[in-house]
């Protein structure tokens, strides 16, 4: 059975950094695009980072990025993401998920951020940015 676990949410102030892992269980992580999203109350899920399986090489969402770093543990069957420069509008649930098929699909640059193309979710760990 597949499982994604994130953990590491919380409460910070502007300014802040904070680090998410999500583990997994029943696949192999880095076999797989793993995204990480988030989503704020009334708004839909964005899509911020995925990461290229055969070379660990990451791609950002113009929102995160120079802020935000995601990065894996191969041992671990762990992905992270380092987030530093919280900002208010960073408060969100953050989830990170799996395509139903391992690899990079043709494609996958343009299609990343959307949330249909993944199959395997976590349960989501909160953060909230606020003084």
């Amino acid at each position: 059975q597949v499982q994604l676990v994130e953990s590491g949410g919380d409460l910070v102030q502007p300014g802040g950094s904070l680090r998410l892992s999500c583990e997994g269980s029943g696949l192999t992580l880095d076999y797989y695009a793993i995204t990480w999203f988030r989503q704020a109350p009334g708004k839909e899920r964005e899509g911020l980072s995925t990461m290229r399986p055969s070379d660990g090489s990451t791609y950002y969402a113009d929102s995160v990025k120079g802020r935000f770093t995601a990065s894996r543990d191969n041992a671990k069957n762990i992905v992270y993401l380092q987030m530093t420069d919280l900002k208010p509008d960073d408060t969100a649930v953050y989830f990170c998920a799996a395509p139903k098929r391992p690899g990079w699909a043709t494609g996958w640059g343009n299609r990343w951020r959307t949330a249909r193309e993944f199959e395997y979710w976590g349960q989501g760990t909160q953060v909230t940015v606020s003084s």
